[in-house]
Protein backbone atom coordinates (compact mmCIF):
# COMPACT_ATOMS: atom_id res chain seq x y z
CA UNK A 1 0.00 0.00 0.00
CA UNK A 2 2.72 2.30 0.88
CA UNK A 3 6.14 2.02 -0.48
CA UNK A 4 9.16 4.60 0.76
CA UNK A 5 12.49 4.42 -1.14
CA UNK A 6 15.18 6.49 -0.04
CA UNK A 7 13.33 9.29 1.34
CA UNK A 8 15.35 12.89 2.24
CA UNK A 9 13.67 15.70 3.07
CA UNK A 10 15.55 18.77 4.67
CA UNK A 11 14.67 22.37 6.01
CA UNK A 12 17.17 24.90 4.55
CA UNK A 13 20.49 23.45 5.52
CA UNK A 14 19.65 20.67 8.04
CA UNK A 15 18.31 17.38 6.34
CA UNK A 16 14.98 16.02 8.77
CA UNK A 17 14.45 12.84 6.99
CA UNK A 18 17.60 10.52 5.77
CA UNK A 19 17.05 8.09 3.11
CA UNK A 20 14.31 6.39 4.57
CA UNK A 21 13.50 3.16 3.34
CA UNK A 22 9.65 1.48 4.63
CA UNK A 23 6.67 -0.64 3.08
CA UNK A 24 3.36 -0.52 4.80
CA UNK A 25 0.82 -3.28 4.12
CA UNK A 26 -2.96 -2.66 3.85
CA UNK A 27 -4.91 -3.34 7.04
CA UNK A 28 -1.66 -2.98 9.01
CA UNK A 29 -1.69 -1.17 12.41
CA UNK A 30 2.29 0.36 11.53
CA UNK A 31 4.01 2.61 14.59
CA UNK A 32 6.61 5.08 13.76
CA UNK A 33 7.91 5.86 17.37
CA UNK A 34 11.02 7.98 18.13
CA UNK A 35 11.97 10.64 20.91
CA UNK A 36 10.87 14.32 19.73
CA UNK A 37 12.67 15.71 16.90
CA UNK A 38 13.33 12.51 15.33
CA UNK A 39 11.50 12.99 12.02
CA UNK A 40 8.26 10.90 12.93
CA UNK A 41 6.12 13.84 12.55
CA UNK A 42 7.53 15.01 8.87
CA UNK A 43 7.22 11.25 7.68
CA UNK A 44 3.61 11.21 8.57
CA UNK A 45 2.88 14.60 6.72
CA UNK A 46 5.20 13.66 3.62
CA UNK A 47 2.97 10.31 3.61
CA UNK A 48 -0.34 12.36 3.19
CA UNK A 49 0.94 15.25 1.07
CA UNK A 50 1.25 18.10 3.68
CA UNK A 51 5.06 18.19 3.29
CA UNK A 52 7.22 17.93 0.13
CA UNK A 53 10.44 15.33 0.15
CA UNK A 54 13.32 16.80 -1.82
CA UNK A 55 14.52 12.78 -3.24
CA UNK A 56 13.48 9.14 -3.24
CA UNK A 57 10.02 7.93 -3.62
CA UNK A 58 7.30 7.62 -1.68
CA UNK A 59 3.62 5.74 -3.46
CA UNK A 60 0.52 5.40 -1.53
CA UNK A 61 -1.66 2.54 -4.06
CA UNK A 62 1.02 2.78 -6.83
CA UNK A 63 1.04 6.73 -7.21
CA UNK A 64 3.78 8.73 -6.12
CA UNK A 65 2.53 11.40 -3.52
CA UNK A 66 5.00 14.07 -5.13
CA UNK A 67 3.50 14.15 -8.54
CA UNK A 68 -0.19 14.93 -7.11
CA UNK A 69 -0.74 18.27 -7.68
CA UNK A 70 -4.31 20.95 -7.00
CA UNK A 71 -7.03 19.24 -6.82
CA UNK A 72 -5.85 16.03 -7.32
CA UNK A 73 -3.90 16.28 -4.16
CA UNK A 74 -7.17 17.23 -2.22
CA UNK A 75 -8.90 13.75 -3.73
CA UNK A 76 -5.86 12.03 -2.49
CA UNK A 77 -6.10 13.60 0.48
CA UNK A 78 -9.47 12.32 1.05
CA UNK A 79 -8.67 8.64 1.35
CA UNK A 80 -6.32 9.49 4.62
CA UNK A 81 -8.18 10.59 8.05
CA UNK A 82 -6.26 12.54 10.04
CA UNK A 83 -6.12 12.38 14.04
CA UNK A 84 -4.61 15.12 16.55
CA UNK A 85 -2.72 14.91 19.57
CA UNK A 86 -5.47 18.03 20.66
CA UNK A 87 -8.73 16.50 19.15
CA UNK A 88 -9.01 20.34 16.91
CA UNK A 89 -12.87 19.89 17.71
CA UNK A 90 -14.97 23.24 16.47
CA UNK A 91 -16.01 24.31 19.80
CA UNK A 92 -18.96 26.08 18.50
CA UNK A 93 -20.13 23.09 17.13
CA UNK A 94 -22.01 19.81 18.16
CA UNK A 95 -20.77 16.45 18.33
CA UNK A 96 -23.05 15.42 15.42
CA UNK A 97 -21.74 18.89 13.27
CA UNK A 98 -17.60 18.08 14.02
CA UNK A 99 -18.21 14.52 12.74
CA UNK A 100 -20.36 15.62 9.82
CA UNK A 101 -18.21 18.49 8.71
CA UNK A 102 -15.43 16.85 6.54
CA UNK A 103 -18.86 15.17 4.15
CA UNK A 104 -20.27 18.80 4.67
CA UNK A 105 -17.26 20.05 2.70
CA UNK A 106 -17.38 17.75 0.03
CA UNK A 107 -21.15 18.13 -0.53
CA UNK A 108 -22.57 15.36 0.71
CA UNK A 109 -26.87 15.15 0.81
CA UNK A 110 -28.13 15.66 4.35
CA UNK A 111 -29.17 12.40 4.24
CA UNK A 112 -25.52 10.96 3.58
CA UNK A 113 -24.63 12.39 6.05
CA UNK A 114 -26.91 11.68 9.07
CA UNK A 115 -26.64 8.25 7.88
CA UNK A 116 -22.90 8.45 8.09
CA UNK A 117 -23.00 10.66 11.73
CA UNK A 118 -25.06 7.85 13.17
CA UNK A 119 -23.28 5.05 12.01
CA UNK A 120 -19.91 6.45 13.29
CA UNK A 121 -21.36 7.77 16.85
CA UNK A 122 -22.26 4.18 17.50
CA UNK A 123 -18.81 2.89 16.57
CA UNK A 124 -17.03 5.46 19.17
CA UNK A 125 -20.01 4.18 21.71
CA UNK A 126 -21.43 8.31 22.39
CA UNK A 127 -24.81 8.05 21.12
CA UNK A 128 -25.83 10.17 23.91
CA UNK A 129 -23.54 12.63 23.32
CA UNK A 130 -24.43 13.39 19.63
CA UNK A 131 -25.92 17.00 20.41
CA UNK A 132 -23.20 18.17 23.16
CA UNK A 133 -20.76 20.58 22.36
CA UNK A 134 -17.14 19.68 22.83
CA UNK A 135 -16.30 21.74 26.13
CA UNK A 136 -18.67 19.24 28.08
CA UNK A 137 -16.56 16.23 26.83
CA UNK A 138 -13.68 14.71 28.74
CA UNK A 139 -10.69 14.91 27.12
CA UNK A 140 -11.51 10.84 25.61
CA UNK A 141 -14.59 11.72 24.83
CA UNK A 142 -13.53 14.54 22.38
CA UNK A 143 -10.50 11.66 20.96
CA UNK A 144 -13.46 9.10 19.87
CA UNK A 145 -15.30 12.12 18.13
CA UNK A 146 -12.02 13.14 16.44
CA UNK A 147 -11.78 9.90 15.12
CA UNK A 148 -15.07 9.43 13.73
CA UNK A 149 -14.72 12.82 12.39
CA UNK A 150 -11.51 11.56 10.51
CA UNK A 151 -13.94 8.26 9.37
CA UNK A 152 -16.92 10.02 7.85
CA UNK A 153 -15.02 9.69 4.61
CA UNK A 154 -14.69 6.45 4.63
CA UNK A 155 -10.95 6.80 4.18
CA UNK A 156 -8.57 3.33 3.59
CA UNK A 157 -5.90 5.27 5.92
CA UNK A 158 -6.05 6.89 9.18
CA UNK A 159 -2.79 8.48 10.44
CA UNK A 160 -2.62 9.70 14.36
CA UNK A 161 0.01 11.90 15.07
CA UNK A 162 0.09 11.28 19.07
CA UNK A 163 -3.11 10.92 19.66
CA UNK A 164 -3.07 9.38 23.10
CA UNK A 165 -0.28 11.72 24.57
CA UNK A 166 -2.49 14.31 26.49
CA UNK A 167 -4.74 11.31 28.44
CA UNK A 168 -4.57 9.10 31.52
CA UNK A 169 -3.38 5.51 31.13
CA UNK A 170 -7.00 4.69 31.49
CA UNK A 171 -8.57 6.24 28.73
CA UNK A 172 -5.78 5.90 26.34
CA UNK A 173 -6.01 2.13 27.12
CA UNK A 174 -9.82 2.61 25.91
CA UNK A 175 -8.62 4.86 22.57
CA UNK A 176 -6.12 1.86 21.70
CA UNK A 177 -9.48 -0.49 21.79
CA UNK A 178 -11.06 1.75 19.66
CA UNK A 179 -8.20 1.95 16.86
CA UNK A 180 -7.83 -2.06 16.92
CA UNK A 181 -11.97 -2.23 16.88
CA UNK A 182 -11.30 -0.09 13.46
CA UNK A 183 -8.49 -1.68 11.99
CA UNK A 184 -10.09 -5.19 12.60
CA UNK A 185 -13.79 -4.53 11.49
CA UNK A 186 -13.71 -1.70 9.51
CA UNK A 187 -10.47 -2.99 7.77
CA UNK A 188 -8.38 0.12 8.06
CA UNK A 189 -4.81 0.70 7.91
CA UNK A 190 -3.29 2.32 10.41
CA UNK A 191 -0.63 4.42 11.07
CA UNK A 192 0.59 5.77 14.51
CA UNK A 193 3.35 8.76 15.50
CA UNK A 194 3.82 7.98 19.32
CA UNK A 195 6.71 8.00 21.54
CA UNK A 196 4.87 5.92 24.17
CA UNK A 197 5.50 1.68 24.60
CA UNK A 198 2.55 1.36 25.87
CA UNK A 199 0.42 2.21 22.38
CA UNK A 200 3.42 0.15 20.35
CA UNK A 201 2.84 -2.56 22.95
CA UNK A 202 -1.16 -2.52 22.92
CA UNK A 203 -2.05 -2.39 19.01
CA UNK A 204 1.21 -1.87 16.59
CA UNK A 205 1.56 -5.22 14.27
CA UNK A 206 5.19 -3.91 12.73
CA UNK A 207 7.05 -0.52 13.82
CA UNK A 208 9.81 1.52 13.07
CA UNK A 209 12.51 3.69 15.14
CA UNK A 210 13.82 6.72 14.19
CA UNK A 211 16.96 8.59 15.38
CA UNK A 212 17.97 11.84 13.82
CA UNK A 213 16.07 11.03 10.45
CA UNK A 214 17.28 7.99 10.04
CA UNK A 215 15.23 4.11 10.66
CA UNK A 216 17.61 2.18 13.14
CA UNK A 217 14.91 -0.96 13.53
CA UNK A 218 11.99 -1.87 11.87
CA UNK A 219 9.68 -4.44 11.33
CA UNK A 220 7.70 -6.89 13.92
CA UNK A 221 7.14 -5.39 17.01
CA UNK A 222 7.58 -8.93 18.81
CA UNK A 223 10.65 -9.85 16.81
CA UNK A 224 11.95 -6.29 17.82
CA UNK A 225 11.09 -6.95 21.56
CA UNK A 226 12.77 -10.13 21.09
CA UNK A 227 15.95 -8.96 19.84
CA UNK A 228 16.32 -5.71 21.92
CA UNK A 229 18.59 -3.81 19.60
CA UNK A 230 20.05 -0.50 20.80
CA UNK A 231 17.96 1.91 18.86
CA UNK A 232 14.97 -0.08 21.43
CA UNK A 233 17.14 0.22 24.35
CA UNK A 234 17.97 4.21 24.17
CA UNK A 235 14.53 4.86 23.66
CA UNK A 236 13.64 3.11 26.43
CA UNK A 237 16.13 4.36 28.90
CA UNK A 238 16.65 0.97 30.32
CA UNK A 239 19.88 0.43 32.37
CA UNK A 240 22.43 -2.47 31.68
CA UNK A 241 22.04 -4.95 34.23
CA UNK A 242 25.15 -6.11 35.62
CA UNK A 243 26.15 -9.16 34.70
CA UNK A 244 27.92 -11.64 37.31
CA UNK A 245 31.42 -12.03 36.03
CA UNK A 246 32.24 -15.80 36.76
CA UNK A 247 30.11 -18.42 35.25
CA UNK A 248 27.73 -18.19 31.97
CA UNK A 249 25.00 -15.80 31.93
CA UNK A 250 21.54 -17.07 29.34
CA UNK A 251 18.71 -14.92 28.41
CA UNK A 252 15.90 -17.37 28.22
CA UNK A 253 13.29 -15.70 26.05
CA UNK A 254 9.29 -17.02 26.72
CA UNK A 255 6.54 -16.24 24.53
CA UNK A 256 2.74 -17.42 23.98
CA UNK A 257 1.69 -20.27 25.73
CA UNK A 258 5.78 -20.83 26.88
CA UNK A 259 5.00 -17.85 29.72
CA UNK A 260 3.65 -19.97 32.25
CA UNK A 261 5.64 -22.81 32.03
CA UNK A 262 8.37 -23.97 35.16
CA UNK A 263 10.84 -24.37 32.95
CA UNK A 264 13.74 -23.10 35.24
CA UNK A 265 12.43 -24.84 38.20
CA UNK A 266 12.09 -28.00 36.73
CA UNK A 267 15.26 -27.81 35.57
CA UNK A 268 16.80 -27.56 38.68
CA UNK A 269 14.62 -30.22 39.66
CA UNK A 270 15.40 -32.74 36.81
CA UNK A 271 18.61 -32.28 36.43
CA UNK A 272 20.10 -30.62 40.09
CA UNK A 273 21.59 -27.63 38.30
CA UNK A 274 21.78 -24.52 40.68
CA UNK A 275 21.16 -21.29 38.95
CA UNK A 276 21.26 -17.41 39.98
CA UNK A 277 18.49 -15.37 39.36
CA UNK A 278 19.71 -12.02 37.63
CA UNK A 279 17.09 -10.73 35.82
CA UNK A 280 13.27 -11.01 34.50
CA UNK A 281 9.93 -9.30 33.47
CA UNK A 282 7.01 -10.65 31.60
CA UNK A 283 4.65 -8.32 29.45
CA UNK A 284 1.99 -8.16 27.12
CA UNK A 285 1.75 -6.97 23.05
CA UNK A 286 -1.30 -7.06 21.75
CA UNK A 287 -2.61 -10.90 22.34
CA UNK A 288 0.09 -12.00 23.37
CA UNK A 289 3.02 -12.23 26.37
CA UNK A 290 6.54 -12.23 26.05
CA UNK A 291 9.02 -13.56 28.89
CA UNK A 292 12.42 -12.96 29.35
CA UNK A 293 15.23 -14.10 31.93
CA UNK A 294 18.55 -13.93 33.10
CA UNK A 295 19.82 -16.55 35.12
CA UNK A 296 23.38 -17.40 35.72
CA UNK A 297 24.93 -20.58 35.75
CA UNK A 298 28.63 -22.39 36.11
CA UNK A 299 29.97 -23.03 33.27
CA UNK A 300 30.63 -26.98 33.47
CA UNK A 301 26.50 -27.16 33.53
CA UNK A 302 26.65 -25.43 30.32
CA UNK A 303 25.82 -28.36 27.92
CA UNK A 304 23.34 -29.73 29.97
CA UNK A 305 21.45 -26.53 29.94
CA UNK A 306 21.93 -25.74 26.34
CA UNK A 307 20.52 -29.41 25.95
CA UNK A 308 16.93 -28.80 27.79
CA UNK A 309 16.37 -26.01 26.36
CA UNK A 310 16.66 -27.22 23.30
CA UNK A 311 14.49 -29.67 23.74
CA UNK A 312 11.89 -26.97 24.49
CA UNK A 313 12.23 -25.16 21.28
CA UNK A 314 13.00 -21.82 23.41
CA UNK A 315 14.95 -18.71 22.38
CA UNK A 316 17.94 -18.51 24.28
CA UNK A 317 21.57 -17.02 24.20
CA UNK A 318 24.37 -16.31 26.25
CA UNK A 319 25.54 -13.26 27.11
CA UNK A 320 28.52 -11.50 26.95
CA UNK A 321 29.46 -9.70 30.30
CA UNK A 322 31.08 -6.22 28.80
CA UNK A 323 33.20 -6.44 31.95
CA UNK A 324 35.13 -9.26 31.63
Amino acid sequence: MIEISDLKKSYKNKTVLKGINLSIEAGEIYGLIGRSGAGKSTLLRCINGLENYHEGSLSVNGVEVKQILGKDLRVFRKNMGMIFQHFSLMERKTVYQNIALPMACWGYSREEIDKRVKELIKIIDLEDKLYERPHSLSGGQKQRVAIARALSLDPDILLCDEITSALDPKTEQNILQLLRKINEELHKTIIIVTHQMSVVKEVCHKICILEQGEIRVNGNVENIFISQPDALRNLLGEEEVPLPKDGVNIRIIYTGDNVNDRVISDMCQKWNVGFSLIWGKTERYRDTFLGVTVINIDEENLPIVERYIGELNLRWEVLKNESN
